[in-house]
């Protein structure tokens, strides 16, 4: 499995989602939180920043929010494209070894992140240790690949020019959408699940070659195509031919996630 947090190259592409469907998606994680969690909150995995805006406009003033992740390139853009924001605290961090005492926060929140935990298990369980009891958990992770035809469309174009090649099969970050497993992640780190939910996001007609070009420059996948003598702009013609086929052009269609919302006991 590839380390995708600390592997990012190209955060100003990565970003280039947001606007797609990501920040959808990260208004909806930050609704969910009450506006006055039961104290302080951390984000994991924090990426670009885009759920860390939703969270800082959903919290009180007088509330400390950490954005973490382990990529320094992703938490350095994250901190400039949010940098006129001074209530926003930054830390460079391992979900499986966060840097905080037992108990600190009353709420931690993940978008789209614990899929690349090497465990996540451990990572939930870091989650817990971090967390007040009571306290909230909120995170979302891709529902099925099937369900986010972009990114089926991905994997097969990559499949397609490295076949059998396992370190370049990518579709791992869409098996973690199962409401069992989800349930026995939880209760397996000391969380009690109050809302297990799917929700999907309308993707408003787009330029293909702008989602494929996101997809490939801005996640760890350029750096392994490269290496193995791949061309990356061949790979972007060929998923917006994808693409393209898939949601015509303009692209359209949707993505989907699951959300899941739990409690420390």
């Amino acid at each position: 499995m590839v380390n995708a947090s600390a592997s990012f190259t190209g955060p100003q592409y990565y970003d280039r989602l947001a606007p797609l469907w990501m920040d959808s998606f990260a208004a909806d994680l930050a609704q969910r939180l009450p506006e006055r969690p039961p104290g302080d909150v951390l984000e994991i995995a924090c990426g670009t920043g885009i759920v860390t805006r939703r969270l800082r406009e959903r919290l009180g003033p007088s509330l400390r929010l950490v954005a973490t992740d382990l990529s320094k390139a992703m938490l350095d853009y994250a901190r400039a494209k949010l940098g006129a924001r001074k209530d926003i605290e930054w830390r460079e961090a391992d979900a499986l070894k966060l840097p905080f005492e037992d108990g600190k926060f009353g709420a931690v929140v993940c978008g789209f992140g614990l899929m690349f935990a090497p465990d996540r298990q451990a990572a939930l369980a870091e989650a817990r240790r971090v967390l007040a009891k009571g306290g909230i958990l909120l995170f979302n992770v891709w529902d099925r690949i099937e369900e986010n035809r972009h990114a089926l469309a991905n994997a097969e174009v990559i499949e397609a020019l490295l076949p059998g090649d396992l370190e370049m099969q990518y579709r791992f970050p869409y098996e973690m959408n199962d409401p069992g497993l989800l349930r026995r992640l939880l209760a397996g780190a000391r969380f009690r699940e109050t809302r297990i939910e799917t929700k999907r996001i309308k993707i408003e007609p787009v330029d293909p070659r702008s989602i494929a070009t996101a997809q490939i420059r801005g996640t760890p996948r350029s750096a392994l195509l490269e290496e193995r003598g791949v061309a990356l702009d061949l790979v972007i013609d060929r998923l917006t031919e994808a693409l393209t086929k898939a949601g015509g052009n303009p692209y359209r269609g949707h993505a989907q996630a699951v959300i899941v919302q739990a409690q420390a006991i």
